[in-house]
């Protein structure tokens, strides 16, 4: 084994020794707490991302609601307790336990109108 094989191979490693050198070094002198600070530092911001993604997609998962318009019967994908318009018919809507419905103000009375035929109207 010649001298260049023995130095690339050493380059490979350097780093690696040189952070084992000086996690050695602050260890002996007593800043050990300061080598388990940046561990937790940095365990701590590989961990959260995951964290904050399986708590959004829990609470997605619970407040995701697919349901049909009122109004037009379209297909609609919205947030729980939340406002939106349908994007069919252009009504605005309301989404409450799972459900959307149509938005009116306060005192409005929402009905539903009925077709009655004009014969059952003569008998």
């Amino acid at each position: 084994m010649n001298f260049n094989n023995l130095q690339q191979n050493f380059d490979r490693i350097r780093p690696w020794l040189t952070l084992l050198a000086i996690g050695w070094l602050l260890a002996s002198i007593g800043l050990g707490w300061l080598v388990n600070s940046i561990l937790i530092i940095v365990g701590l911001l590989l961990i959260t991302p995951i964290i904050a993604f399986v708590g959004f997609r829990w609470w997605l998962q619970r407040n995701l609601v697919t349901d049909k318009c009122p109004v037009c019967g379209f297909e609609i994908t919205g947030l729980n307790n939340s406002q939106l318009q349908c994007p069919n018919c252009g009504e605005q809507l309301s989404v409450k336990d799972n459900k959307f419905s149509r938005f009116a103000p306060a005192g409005t009375i929402d009905v539903t109108a009925v077709e009655v035929s004009a014969k059952s109207l003569e008998e």
